[in-house]
């Protein structure tokens, strides 16, 4: 394949995986297999989708803030315990197969499922996002959501949407504002890591950060502009067609 059909196929791509990012999650398992097919090893494809990663997340803030759509207080207070976890798994990316990983996340997806199918109880829902029936859970299961996003990333929007969904009873409008912001700002020490050890191809990954960066755009719209009952549907399905992609079922 030629040079400038690869940067096509990779601002496609990247277009598509930022919508699905920004919207559900799920993205890199479009992105990652993308990059490996076009020739990059497992670490680099990891590396490089880092930058599309960044990018988009940034694009993704600037349109929900225009939609006034953010309480940045809260997202880095929530992003700040996603530190440690992160650096810890992007050093271990480097040096270990995400096999197993990969399996057991599948199982961990479908249980967010069936977690998204059950009803809450009764409450007052956190419309202008001022206040939060928060659980203390909220700050290791950042920790943990930090380790994954590190190592592997592919799938960690739907750990972290449902980590702030149950413990955090928001919206999954607020939801998605939250994930964005806190995803972007724990990619930043993984993405130097990646950089440092040289699995970072900066071509790719700045292509397809455009490509990322303009779905992300255009996803924080249509997500405020249809609400929860649309991010609830295209969750799940993006839930369920990556635990089958992961199970080797699909």
């Amino acid at each position: 394949m030629e040079e400038l059909s690869k940067l096509i196929l990779l601002f496609f791509v990247g277009s598509v995986a930022g919508f699905i990012n920004v919207m559900a999650g799920g993205g890199s398992t479009i992105t990652l297999p993308t990059l490996i097919f076009l020739g990059l090893n497992s670490s680099l494809a990891n590396g490089t989708n880092r930058i599309a990663i960044l990018i988009q997340n940034i694009s993704g803030i600037i349109s929900f803030k225009q939609e006034k759509y953010h309480k940045f207080k809260m997202s880095l207070k929530l992003a700040s315990f996603t530190l440690p976890g992160a650096i810890a798994g992007s050093i271990i990316a480097i040096n270990i197969s995400d096999i197993l990983f990969q399996k057991i996340l599948a199982y961990v997806l479908i249980g967010i499922i069936v977690s998204l199918l059950v009803p809450r109880p009764k409450q007052k829902k956190i419309e202008d996002n001022k206040q939060y029936q928060m659980s203390w859970f909220i700050y290791p299961s950042m920790v943990l959501v930090g380790f994954y996003g590190g190592f592997i990333q592919a799938g960690v929007g739907f750990l972290l949407m449902a980590s702030l969904y149950h413990l955090m009873r928001l919206d999954l409008v607020y939801v998605n504002m939250h994930k964005i912001f806190i995803v972007f700002i724990y990619t930043i020490p993984a993405l130097l890591i990646f950089f440092f050890t040289h699995n970072v191809d900066l071509k790719f990954g700045l292509t397809l950060a455009t490509g990322n960066a303009f779905g992300a755009w255009w996803s924080a719209k249509v997500s405020v502009k249809k609400g929860e009952s649309l991010i609830r549907i295209i969750l799940m399905v993006a839930i369920f067609i990556m635990s089958m992609k992961l199970l080797d079922i699909i």
